[in-house]
């Protein structure tokens, strides 16, 4: 383990088919106004719209409508919902989707009494809150984020030409969370997918990074194990609901802030995924798809021991009489199989990115420095050729 940390998590989950009859309760704990956050109306179609306003009319609440939320939420659309917060003295922020409506949620809670410009604070100047915030709840019907445990907030602002995410602090984590994984079971199997990719993607940004013999490694190696077992059935059967379950507890543990404790990170996938997402409008966990291999094929010599541990402990590749770069470079292969076997996008050029749009790509990704290596310029336009 490295370093010195301080773990504090929040977010009051409920999980289960019955999570639901706990959502009134705690309606209870807030002000009288609600404004009620959502995408485009698959939560009419599924039932979850008639239950959630149910549940606020039980409570008493007075509903502020908030529809449109899309899936890669823009700040013109985060400040459309700050002005409904503050038109209708909003008291709390109910976010019922998936993570893109709970980033979105959070976003309009820290931006909504901001004095100062909340995208160039925040998002450009990683700040923090200095004014009022407003309460933040989820109910959750698609899995990949993580958002409903942390303070996570990725938007768009196309006019700046930049997806950035802010990371805020416990004040922004959803106060409660339902987490009923039936409510999953209606999202589309490219959605379903591109999520269970999201999840991987998370883990392995945490794992991909130090050298220490670290306890949150193992963690994660289970996580990851879990991963792949359960997304094999769901991809085959989307109405399991052992595996759904399985999958939707990883997705909160995968970014609930635990497996950073005691590790670095590295992040850079979800910069350049950001980067693509941005230019193409494309589904997040596809836009990470379609870059990791490319990516740590890439940085695979510089932590060679970590790739070689992935391939052992998570994917079962036997060492014996083989050099670590092999063995490393077999998990790697595991890790392609197994993409192509749940359906993910493999190439970027099938999300929209070309030649032609290649430098917007490239001078969209923010390159950070960590993980085994800083990338350069360069080397992301090599990557992101290499995943056409």
């Amino acid at each position: 383990m490295q370093g010195n940390f301080k773990y504090y998590n929040p977010t009051k989950l409920y999980f289960g088919e019955d999570a639901m009859t706990h959502l009134v309760g705690e309606l209870k704990n807030y002000g009288p106004v609600v404004m009620l956050s959502y995408g485009g109306g698959s939560i009419k179609r599924n039932g979850v719209y008639d239950a959630v306003v149910a549940a606020l009319r039980e409570a008493g609440k007075t509903v502020v409508e908030d529809a449109g939320v899309m899936p890669n939420p823009t700040y013109e659309k985060v400040m459309e919902g700050c002005a409904r917060v503050r038109d209708n003295k909003v008291d709390l922020i109910l976010a019922v989707g998936g993570g893109s409506t709970i980033d979105y949620a959070k976003a309009v809670s820290a931006s909504a009494y901001c004095e100062e410009d909340a995208w160039e604070k925040y998002w450009v100047g990683q700040g923090w809150p200095t004014c009022r915030t407003v309460a933040v709840g989820a109910v959750l019907t698609m899995v990949g984020t993580g958002s409903e445990m942390n303070g996570g907030s990725v938007i768009t602002n196309r006019k700046a030409g930049f997806k950035l995410g802010k990371v805020f602090g416990p004040e922004l984590y959803p106060k409660f969370t339902i987490l009923n994984p039936r409510f999953t079971m209606t999202v589309p199997q490219y959605q379903m997918v591109a999520g269970f990719f999201d999840i991987m993607s998370h883990l392995m940004e945490q794992y991909f990074a130090g050298t220490a013999d670290c306890t949150t490694d193992y963690i994660i190696e289970g996580l990851m194990r879990s991963l792949v077992h359960s997304s094999r059935i769901a991809a085959k059967n989307p109405q399991d609901y052992e595996a759904r379950a399985n999958i939707m507890w990883t997705a909160t543990w995968a970014l609930n802030t635990l497996l950073k404790c005691g590790k670095g990170g590295d992040w850079e996938v979800h910069q350049i995924g950001h980067a693509i997402g941005l230019v193409t409008d494309a589904a997040h966990g596809m836009t990470l798809a379609s870059v990791s291999l490319p990516y740590y094929r890439h940085m695979m010599r510089d932590g060679l021991h970590q790739f070689r541990r992935f391939a052992i402990n998570v994917w079962g590749v036997r060492p014996e009489g083989k050099a670590d770069e092999q063995v490393a470079t077999e998990g790697l292969a595991c890790l392609e199989q197994w993409m192509k076997e749940i359906g993910v996008v493999m190439h970027s050029r099938e999300l929209g990115v070309s030649e032609e749009n290649l430098e917007a790509v490239t001078d969209a990704v923010k390159i950070l420095p960590v993980g085994y290596r800083t990338m350069t310029r360069d080397e992301v336009v090599d990557i992101l050729r290499q995943s056409m």
